[in-house]
């Protein structure tokens, strides 16, 4: 009997997922779910963040090392850097057009907006507080925050991921000063690392089915609780705003990505994909692009064929601050929640946003919820009471989900584009 491929497998274990959690919050099973279902799901994602920073720092290093010119990686950073900045900025263009067409925060009754306010507050004044700190930085902090004064404390969490490309690059170009004799013991030690850890990418995703399953139902357990029928009040409230958020990923993801390959690349749209499926299907069920990056790298090189060389600069540099998805989705929830207050926004005000939002997704953490964060320092740009936020919470947990497939997908689409105007991708034969 032939092998399931792994992306049916993991969709399989997601929609199993989303049965059992219907299940479970219709039957009150929530205690249960949590206790003996969720631990799967939490150990499956600690183990691709186990792996992700060895895998940046050793695939870096010796992706930057093999170029053995300085001017190559300058002409592959500036390209990865300019088209990031380019779909990211079509992206809150986008977002722009469809909240201002589309009006959701028009139709959310006021009896809604006074129920929502009043559940989430404390949410809402937690993440106010987290910004606060962020705004209070100086205007070149991100780039302070990006050398590290101490490399083995920035490879202890994830969320100095911008920190370890920083060093690896750093370690890379020190390498290529070098002689290649007295350099070639440290690039084999990262090469046997990189090997090593592309291998347990591969054990590890024999789990993620099972890992899938897992968090999808926990997802359904917290947002759901225990009474489905306040979820679908709830939905059925902020249903045109999703409808705005969601419309926009689709038409980013399906147009511009699309067109990027089509133009820039001779990849099949198809091929494409596919290849990249069990990525989009993890980083829908993990809602972080951190944890999902050693499988999007494996992705791009083994199904897509893009060189090592490229994917490890491009992919976990995109995982930084490359954030379509989730610019996007910033910029539609500060115009609703202006519309949802009575407040206008004018021209310059929109403009500030799609600046803002630019920056922001730059500054984002590819970890679950942050992007809530970067929000409320957009919403005050623009004069918008961050404690609206509180309007958005409730569902802010289903966008991240959905919004953490396109960070990928263009993270993926950007790696084929360089990797195609650098000869360096070799189209997988079919």
């Amino acid at each position: 009997m032939k092998k399931l491929p792994l992306y049916l497998q993991i969709i399989i274990g997601l929609i199993l997922g989303l049965v059992y959690g219907i299940i479970s919050a219709a039957a009150g099973w929530g205690s249960f779910t949590s206790d003996w279902i969720a631990p799967f799901g939490t150990i499956f994602i600690n183990l691709l963040k186990l792996i992700a920073v060895p895998l940046v720092l050793s695939s870096l290093i010796t992706g930057v090392a093999s170029l053995s010119d300085l001017r190559k990686l300058s002409r592959i950073g500036g390209k990865t850097i300019a088209i990031y900045l380019v779909t990211t900025t079509i992206s809150v263009t986008i977002g722009l057009v469809l909240v201002n067409t589309l009006q959701p925060g028009e139709q959310v009754p006021v009896d809604m907006k006074t129920q929502l306010q009043d559940t989430y507050r404390d949410k809402a004044d937690s993440r106010t507080g987290s910004a606060q700190k962020v705004k209070e930085r100086g205007p070149l902090q991100p780039i302070v925050d990006m050398v590290p004064s101490n490399v083995f404390y920035s490879a202890t969490s994830n969320r100095n991921m911008l920190q370890i490309v920083f060093v690896a690059i750093f370690v890379g170009i020190g390498l290529i000063q070098i002689p290649k004799k007295k350099s070639k013991p440290v690039l084999d030690f990262f090469e046997g690392l990189n090997n090593v850890i592309i291998k347990l990418v591969d054990i590890i995703m024999l789990m993620a089915p099972l890992g899938v399953f897992s968090l999808i139902a926990q997802t359904i357990n917290k947002v759901a609780g225990d009474n489905l029928g306040q979820v679908m009040e709830l939905l059925g409230a902020l249903g045109y705003y999703m409808l705005a958020v969601i419309i926009g990923l689709l038409i980013h993801m399906v147009v511009t990505y699309t067109c990027l390959l089509k133009f820039l690349t001779k990849m099949p749209i198809q091929t494409f994909y596919k290849g990249i499926a069990p990525a989009q299907l993890l980083a829908f069920s993990t809602s972080s692009s951190g944890a999902t990056l050693p499988v999007t790298m494996e992705c791009c090189e083994n199904e897509l064929g893009v060189s090592e060389e490229v994917s490890s600069f491009v992919l976990p540099l995109g995982a930084t601050i490359n954030m379509d998805g989730t610019a996007l989705y910033q910029a539609v929830a500060a115009v609703f929640i202006a519309q949802t207050l009575g407040l206008g926004l004018d021209l310059s005000a929109q403009l500030t946003i799609i600046l803002t939002a630019v920056l922001a997704s730059i500054g984002t953490a590819a970890v679950p919820g942050a992007g809530i964060i970067m929000l409320v320092i957009i919403l005050e740009a623009v004069g918008i009471p961050s404690a609206g936020i509180a309007l958005i919470l409730g569902v802010d947990r289903i966008l991240d989900m959905m919004r953490t497939v396109v960070n990928i997908t263009g993270d993926a689409s950007v790696a084929v584009v360089v990797a195609s105007t650098e000869n360096q991708l070799k189209l997988p034969i079919k």
